[in-house]
């Protein structure tokens, strides 16, 4: 009996990361991470989801076991059970999807590094609804993000530099992307003021993507200052870029 529902088990395993595999994949284009900080919370998510799978398994295994001792069996029915059971809980926790934040909890993250990677996710959401042009920069503004948010590990969050992350993407790109989707579709392209709400879109996220640049930059001049002090330091100590030793400098 252990042996028939430790094979099921490994079995349904199998088959649960199959699922979960095959929900991954479906909608490839659509979930696919915009940069590295989404992907980083899908998998997260992902793995967390292997391990209630495992953990479920292994419980309910526990009990059909010592249910067995106790009554001496349990049976074609108790098998059955145990079998549903497993079906169930696997598929209860395959079919969670990733919670996708929103606007609110975005304004309410004041930790600026985890606002990039939520932001990431959310913009992945928003994909669909814009058009190619503002999907492509959305794009490069995902991997613009992954670039601040290394700048962002060495950072005080009393910085200006994090509060002006946290202004611009925590509040001013959500809430211009709501603004365009509000408008109704048929009224994107349609020109007004010498301009259509398709074209103001990406205007507005290029303006962005050179902000989110100007932040990475701003925060990367400590860096930037230190490596330079070294060269230098090196060149002095070890000679020029000629490969003159410093005693040999007239």
């Amino acid at each position: 009996m252990a042996g028939d529902l430790t094979t099921q088990s490994d079995r349904l395993i199998r088959e649960g990361r199959e699922l979960v595999h095959d929900n991954q994949n479906s909608g490839r284009h659509r979930m696919e991470g915009v940069a590295e900080g989404s992907r980083r919370l899908r998998r997260k998510h992902l793995t967390k989801k292997l391990r209630n799978i495992a953990l479920a398994v292994v419980g309910i295994l526990v009990a059909a076991s010592v249910a067995g001792v106790i009554i001496d069996g349990i049976g074609f029915v108790g098998v059955m059970v145990t079998f549903f059971a497993l079906m169930g809980a696997i598929g209860f926790f395959a079919s969670r999807k990733i919670k996708v934040p929103d606007r609110a909890t975005l304004s309410r993250t004041q930790d600026a590094r985890r606002l990039v990677a939520r932001t990431e996710l959310w913009l992945e959401s928003q994909r669909p609804a814009l058009p190619p042009p503002a999907v492509r920069l959305v794009e490069d503004i995902g991997v613009q993000l992954d670039g601040l948010g290394a700048q962002l590990e060495h950072v005080d969050p009393a910085h200006p530099a994090a509060g002006e992350t946290r202004k611009l993407v925590g509040e001013v790109l959500p809430e211009m992307i709501d603004s365009y989707r509000k408008i109704p579709q048929h009224l994107r392209r349609e020109e007004r003021a010498g301009s259509t709400p398709d074209k103001q879109l990406v205007e507005s996220l290029g303006k962005i993507s050179k902000e989110i640049d100007h932040v990475t930059r701003q925060l990367a001049e400590g860096s930037l200052d230190d490596l330079a002090i070294r060269t230098r330091y090196l060149d002095y100590k070890y000679g020029d870029a000629e490969g003159l030793p410093p005693s040999d400098k007239s």
